[in-house]
């Protein structure tokens, strides 16, 4: 089932990132598997008009994606905004996935300079991605910055341990119903990225998890499926948990045996 992602009409609801696999081969084969739409790609790593991985770019050509480039390692507004107008130009695409760093350790997204580089490429016509935490507040100042698409951590990038903030992404599903969400980094399992579909999320991001698999092919499959359940429980409406306990067989009408 297609679903609007900006002004794209796409099938799939996980996007996936192109760094981190053994091989270029490898990383096609994932993203086929995945059957993906978009696929991230970095500035810093592959700069088509400098010829930077030409078979990089030979293979994304053939599969025929929406390439979504990213300000990845970008420490300040000024610095997101430059690499985010030389994207443009190199890509030919107004999309960008805007992040802005403010700590190196838990690699945690500056908020103030986030806010402050989205509302200055909204204004420069961008699509703007930004990968965000769970804050609803900042979630809030970027959309009225101009983002129609908001991208909160489920845990901090390349960490794999799920979502930790259940409770924040569940607020921001129900406070922002008419935003587009999708959970970027931190998704380690596809278990993870069925969770957060089932909340109604729009669709994830991944890259680490499967890139960094065993097996990368399979786990771009497997992820996949997990997406595509996640979504149609959601559509179908997840039961609620309950306190108590409740017999799926009642007792008026309970079949019995009659005994001679």
């Amino acid at each position: 089932m297609t679903w609007q992602l900006a002004d794209k009409t796409i099938s799939s609801r996980m996007l996936l990132g192109s760094s981190l696999y053994p091989s270029p081969d490898i990383m096609r084969e994932a993203i086929v598997k995945s059957e993906s739409d978009v696929v991230t790609v970095s500035l810093r790593r592959h700069n088509p008009a400098l010829q930077g991985g030409a078979s990089f770019w030979s293979y994304l050509n053939d599969l025929s994606v929406h390439v979504l480039p990213n300000t990845a390692g970008c420490m300040s507004a000024k610095e997101a905004i430059v690499t985010a107008q030389m994207a443009r130009e190199l890509f030919n695409t107004r999309w960008i996935k805007l992040e802005v760093i403010g700590n190196d350790y838990t690699l945690q997204p500056d908020p103030i300079a986030l806010v402050e580089a989205a509302k200055e490429l909204c204004s420069q016509g961008f699509e703007v991605f930004p990968y965000c935490t769970e804050d609803l507040v900042i979630a809030e100042h970027l959309v009225h910055a101009g983002c129609r698409i908001v991208m909160p951590w489920a845990a901090p990038i390349g960490s794999g341990r799920g979502p930790v903030n259940l409770e924040g992404l569940m607020l921001l599903r129900e406070r922002l119903k008419e935003v587009t969400l999708i959970v970027d980094a931190g998704l380690g399992a596809p278990s993870h990225a069925a969770k957060v579909m089932e909340l109604g999320f729009d669709g994830v991001l991944l890259n680490t998890a499967v890139a960094q698999a065993h097996d990368p092919i399979k786990m771009a499959s497997a992820f996949a499926k997990a997406v595509d359940a996640g979504r149609e429980a959601y559509i179908a409406g997840v039961m609620r948990p309950r306190d108590h306990a409740s017999a799926s067989t009642p007792e008026v009408g309970k079949p019995f045996w009659h005994q001679e």
